[in-house]
């Protein structure tokens, strides 16, 4: 969420500097976007879909597609047998039938919790996860995938013994194996603090940083989720992010991102995530500039409003949302103009892009326009040139019809108007005339006092620069718009300093 410090008219007329001022007091308060905790409805949405936000291989498993295969609840007997005949078993069929029985039954939170409370019974399973036959090791490294995806903390510290040996098979070479190995820590990671303290001593984060030299995309998607869940720790930004910021996996994760054929969607829906976590943690933003996120991003942005030119593949803005949030969050830092933007693109094609992806939201996902909206205020706020670019390529308009989609949404677009009129006289005369005053007239009449208090700062900018247009607001019946909010504590000094200027005017 954005936590806003609204700037406020005074009851006399405000100069220049002052105007500036607030300006920039409000940038302050809501420069950055999000931290690991604040998700959007997308994201939500997307963890829940993933049942909370854990991954589930249970598909990978031939067995479980069949029809009617439906999984008992196991009591505690028939774990201590599965446990039995899996460990000494006779032939190795039998044993490795014993342990799919188990993992089905281990579908079921009952027979999890029975799992865990008997004793010896994890100690059982790694015996096995260590043994020297790959299919009992496979098998029972599937029984702690279906543990791990417990909401339980309790469950997922049970599974402590294992955790060290499933960071040593990150190193193995079966694919399949490294995935589920790298699933399963993901899941752990995620619900338990004793995981995470165990894992970062013995070297989970260089494990990571050697899997994303895979040439595996399911590995690379994998390892993706599980860094993704480190990085939501909450005590990520002291005690984790340096070691990734000093590894080079930051790196190899823009990498990922780089458009061309071989971006893989999923993969980079992944890194992007991960990417926004570590730019919301603040630890070295710098670096990552340095590293050339700006660029990449950039240009990902620009082949993001390709794609939705050429598909209706409803899963971009899965993609979309994380660059959008972390172009935004890093405009904000003071590296960006020392180290000349790193942008290296024309802000035409940067804001014809971000239009093009605006539209798209508009008609197939509302919820990110903020999002777009975000990005668009960060490069305006300190930028005369991309204000010239939303002038230049007639994109005033298309932003003001954006307005009746919600509160949120039009206090964004008369943010960046304001980020426009700011510039002084020469951009409010391109403002004016058309169809700005109409609106500013429609959003007077909303009830949100946001909206309200955003309009009446574009209208003090647009009378400062633009004197004809406060003749045309008392001809169109403004002082009686601006009535009906005097008397609201939040908007008054500035009613009352907008309607001075009007009079005086």
């Amino acid at each position: 969420m954005w936590s806003r410090r609204q700037g406020r008219l005074r009851p006399t007329v405000c100069g220049v500097e002052e105007l500036r001022r607030r300006r920039r007091e409000q940038e302050a308060g809501v420069g950055g976007r999000g931290s690991a905790g604040a998700y959007s409805a997308l994201r939500k949405a997307r963890r829940e879909q993933q049942l909370v936000s854990k991954r589930l291989l249970r598909e990978d498993a031939p067995e479980e597609a069949g029809e009617g295969c439906v999984a008992a609840i196991l009591g505690e007997a028939e774990v201590q047998q599965f446990l039995r005949q899996a460990q000494r078993g006779a032939e190795e069929k039998e044993r490795e039938g014993a342990l799919v029985s188990l993992r089905r039954g281990l579908q079921h939170p009952e027979t999890q919790q029975t799992f865990i409370q008997l004793e010896g019974s994890m100690r059982t399973l790694v015996g096995l996860l260590t043994s020297n036959q790959a299919l009992l090791q496979l098998e029972a490294a599937r029984c702690l995938h279906e543990l791990s995806h417990s909401e339980q903390s309790t469950i997922a510290e049970a599974c402590l013994p294992a955790t060290s040996y499933l960071l040593t098979y990150l190193s193995g070479h079966s694919s399949d194996f490294i995935e589920l190995c790298l699933y399963t820590l993901g899941n752990l990671i995620v619900e338990s603090e004793a995981v995470r303290r165990q894992l970062l001593p013995q070297g989970i984060i260089p494990a990571l940083a050697a899997c994303i030299q895979s040439p595996h995309v399911a590995v690379l998607e994998a390892l993706g989720y599980a860094l993704s869940q480190l990085l939501q720790a909450k005590e990520a930004p002291e005690k984790i992010i340096p070691s990734i910021l000093a590894s080079t996996l930051p790196q190899h994760m823009l990498q990922m991102l780089q458009p061309g054929p071989k971006l893989n969607p999923g993969v980079a829906v992944e890194f992007a995530w991960c990417l926004h976590y570590i730019i919301c943690s603040q630890v070295s933003n710098p670096l990552l500039i340095g590293h050339g996120a700006l660029s990449t991003l950039g240009l990902l942005l620009l082949d993001l409003a390709g794609a939705v030119q050429r598909t209706e593949d409803a899963g971009l803005e899965l993609l979309a949302c994380p660059v959008l949030r972390c172009l935004s969050n890093l405009l904000t830092e003071a590296a960006v103009e020392t180290v000349g933007g790193q942008m290296q693109l024309r802000d035409e094609r940067v804001v014809a892009a971000l239009f093009i992806l605006l539209q798209f939201f508009f008609q197939k996902q509302p919820s990110l326009l903020p999002e777009g909206l975000w990005l668009l205020n960060n490069l305006t706020a300190n930028s005369p040139s991309f204000c010239t670019s939303l002038l230049s390529l007639d994109l005033i308009e298309p932003l003001l019809q954006l307005l009746p989609v919600s509160n949120v949404v039009s206090v964004m677009v008369l943010t960046v108007l304001c980020n426009v009129a700011e510039k002084g006289p020469a951009y409010c005369q391109r403002l004016w005339p058309g169809p700005l005053l109409p609106a500013l007239l429609h959003t007077l009449a909303f009830s949100d006092t946001e909206v309200v208090g955003q309009s009446l700062e574009l209208l003090h900018l647009l009378f400062l620069y633009q004197p004809e247009a406060v003749q045309v607001f008392l001809q169109q019946s403004g002082l009686q718009a601006l009535e009906r909010h005097q008397e609201e504590a939040q908007l008054q000094d500035r009613v009352y300093a907008l309607r001075q200027t009007a009079l005086q005017g």
